[in-house]
C-alpha cells in the first residue's frame, strides 16, 4: 500500500466536520499570530454565505434523518437520496460545510481561512467523495451511475 492510500485511510477515520473544525482552529491561530494581511473583508456577504452553507448542510442532514440512513461517510447507507438538495449536488452536506468555511474566510479576510477552505474542499473531493462514490456504486450499481451522470459532484 502506498503512502497516499495510507493517508486517505487515516483521513477516513475522521469525521468531515471534525476535519473542518481542526482546519478552522488552525487558520484562526495563524491569523492571530501573524500580522494583518490587508485582504478586504466582506462581513455581511460572509455571514450570508455562511448561513447559506449552514442551511444547505442542515437540509441534507435532515433528509438523512427523515430517511433513517447513516450520516457517517464510512457507514452503509439504507436509503438512496436523489431528490430535494440531492438533485442539485451529490454532496450537499460537504458543499454546505465548504460554503460555511468560505463565509468565515470572507468575514475575517484571512489568507489562512481561505487556504483552510481550499484544503478542506480538496480533502473532501479526493478522499471522502471518492470513497463514498465507490461505496454507493458497489451498493446501488447502475442506479447510482445514472444519478452520478445526471447530478454533478459539487455544483
Amino acid at each position: 500500500m502506498n503512502r497516499a492510500n495510507t493517508v486517505c485511510e487515516k483521513m477516513l477515520s475522521c469525521r468531515p466536520p471534525r476535519v473542518a473544525l481542526a482546519l478552522l482552529i488552525a487558520a484562526s491561530i495563524i491569523q492571530i499570530l501573524l500580522p494583518p494581511n490587508g485582504l478586504p473583508a466582506f462581513p455581511a456577504a460572509g455571514v450570508g454565505v455562511s448561513l447559506l452553507g449552514l442551511v444547505l448542510m442542515l437540509r441534507a442532514w435532515w433528509l438523512f434523518r427523515r430517511h433513517k440512513t447513516a450520516i457517517c461517510p464510512t457507514a452503509v447507507t439504507t436509503a438512496f437520496l436523489s431528490d430535494d438538495v440531492y438533485a442539485l449536488t451529490r454532496n450537499p452536506m460537504y458543499l454546505g460545510m465548504v460554503t460555511l468555511l468560505l463565509g468565515i474566510a470572507l468575514v475575517f479576510a484571512s489568507w489562512a481561512h481561505y487556504l483552510a477552505t481550499a484544503v478542506y474542499a480538496l480533502i473532501l473531493d479526493r478522499v471522502f467523495c471518492r470513497y463514498e462514490e465507490q461505496s454507493l456504486h458497489r451498493q446501488y450499481g447502475n442506479r447510482y451511475a445514472l444519478y452520478a451522470a445526471r447530478v454533478r459532484r459539487w455544483v
